[in-house]
């Protein structure tokens, strides 16, 4: 039972890591587009 607990604590703590990652690559793809969008295709 505890291999189940530990196999779903895992799991939990791959989601948050992987939506942390996802949400500091869509920070730089935001930025990247409003640098573009102000300063123009430089």
């Amino acid at each position: 039972m505890s291999e189940l607990v530990d196999k779903s604590a895992q799991r939990a703590r791959n989601v948050r890591l992987a939506l942390i990652l996802a949400s500091v690559a869509a920070a730089f793809f935001v930025g990247f587009v409003v640098k573009i969008a102000l300063l123009g295709k430089a």
